[in-house]
């Protein structure tokens, strides 16, 4: 007796369906198994995200002190690290005032960028014109047609502040002062200064300047501690031989003079023997500027090193020449005292949960992925585990198609921190790239890749309608 086995309607439909699918596969060129195989999974967006934290409860072996515990006696200060733009301390520092002499600073910046740039060179001889004799207030007395060097000029207004050796640089780089303010603003601009405002190159107020090269606008020069300090920042990290001139005590202009000019920074390390300096002398500090008007009070942008971490610190409005001293001191105190720059990530980590990212077209069906470069943050002293918030991004997975070299970039990853009791979050970006290098599969494993695949869903199909 013959056994013959009858098929219900939907299975034979699906049966029918299985084998013409197979056979047409099977049938059709290459690529189109290929094109099958190399499907990008499905996703509502270009990448994908996680977010995790690392590190386990931080641990601090100091608690950082309140700056109202400090007694500043000042109008506004701000202290600032670098290279992670971390604002440690700040007092009204987003509040415009007259910053006096610190005005300088963005001429000692463009005169710099002008001699890097091959525009001027240091030994180059500068003609004074009639602006730059008729400056008052701290100057090296230029007569018009005197001639000096760009630097004997450039060591006068960093050393001595001198107004007179200031505009005729600023002449010099763009042919009038006010077109040098115009450039001074521009570039205020482009470094993200929020309240800098010139309208000199030195500092003064507008009735102190000579009446022929007055602006015609009745506005005066402002910069905040905020856009002061990060004036500074843009100073030691673009010029870090900065220090070639504000570390000069004394200078001797000419000859002929009688005394040298000496240095209004009274906190210069090297002032740690000067009979009249040393009880104000900082240990590591090697600039930047001082400034006073009548309008602006005793101002000082300074700047120290220690242990291999610089601080910027901005004090203005202090009531005195060596108010503006020991009130730097506290501030950069504070600092030193309770912060550190740390490696929170290594170099090529790996990050938990994504190990890998998927590639198409591969030997493997994923490649390992490391980051490609290291993290550093400013944590407070003493601190071993930081929280650390991280977020992944990876590229499309329809982008990432082998062969991929080595060290490419894959993805990125955000790292934030932000220090108890300060509200700004510190946050480094670095990429996420290849381990190694993702090969190449040969035709015949992404056909049999191909076709596993499709038996699988097919199979899973066929669960899921019973």
């Amino acid at each position: 007796m013959k056994y013959k086995h009858k098929f219900s309607s939907k299975q034979l439909v699906i049966k029918t369906a299985t084998v013409g699918l197979l056979l047409n596969m099977l049938a059709s060129p290459v690529n189109s198994a290929l094109a099958d195989a190399v499907k990008a999974p499905a996703t509502t967006e270009s990448g994908t995200a996680a977010t995790s934290k690392t590190g386990t409860k931080a641990t601090t072996a100091v608690k950082i002190p309140s700056v109202e515990s400090l007694g500043l006696n000042l109008k506004s200060a701000v202290l600032l690290e670098p290279t992670t733009g971390e604002v440690l301390l700040s007092l009204n520092a987003d509040v415009p005032l007259p910053p006096a002499s610190m005005t300088k600073m963005m001429t000692e910046y463009l005169v710099t960028e002008a001699v890097n740039k091959g525009q001027l060179s240091w030994d180059k001889k500068v003609v004074v014109q009639e602006n730059a004799s008729k400056q008052i207030g701290s100057r090296i007395f230029l007569a018009q047609g005197d001639e000096h060097t760009v630097k004997e000029l450039y060591v006068a207004m960093a050393v001595g502040s001198a107004n007179d050796a200031t505009v005729a640089l600023a002449e010099e780089v763009a042919g009038s002062e006010q077109q040098f303010v115009a450039l001074m603003n521009e570039t205020a601009q482009k470094m993200g200064m929020k309240t800098a405002y010139f309208i000199n190159a030195t500092g003064l107020d507008r009735d102190d300047m000579p009446a022929k090269f007055r602006p015609d606008t009745d506005r005066e020069t402002v910069m905040s501690a905020m856009d002061a300090a990060l004036l500074a920042k843009f100073i030691v990290t673009d010029h870090p031989d900065f220090t070639d001139f504000t570390t000069i005590q004394s200078y001797k202009f000419r000859e002929r003079d009688k005394a040298p000019m000496v240095n209004y920074n009274w906190m210069l390390e090297g002032n740690k023997d000067v009979t009249n300096f040393k009880a104000y002398a900082y240990p590591g500090l090697d600039g930047l500027k001082t400034g006073h008007t009548s309008n602006a009070g005793n101002c000082f942008t300074g700047t120290a090193v220690r242990g291999g971490m610089r601080l910027i610190s901005v004090v203005m409005g202090a009531d005195s020449e060596p108010h503006r001293f020991t009130e730097t001191k506290k501030v950069l105190d504070f600092g030193f005292n309770n912060f550190e720059i740390k490696q929170v990530v290594a170099p090529k980590a790996v990050i938990a949960g994504n190990e890998t990212v998927p590639v198409l077209k591969g030997k493997n069906k994923d490649v390992s992925v490391v980051t490609d470069a290291g993290v550093t943050f400013i944590v407070p002293k003493g601190t071993v585990s930081p929280q650390i918030k991280t977020t992944v991004v990876t590229n499309d997975p329809s982008t990432l198609v082998a062969p991929i070299a080595g060290a490419s970039k894959v993805g990125k990853v955000t790292y934030s921190y932000q220090v108890e009791g300060i509200n700004q979050v510190q946050e480094k970006t670095v990429n996420l790239i290849t381990a190694e290098e993702a090969e190449k599969a040969g035709w015949f494993k992404l056909l049999m890749r191909a076709i596993g695949e499709f038996f699988g869903d097919l199979f899973k199909g066929i669960k899921n309608l019973f």
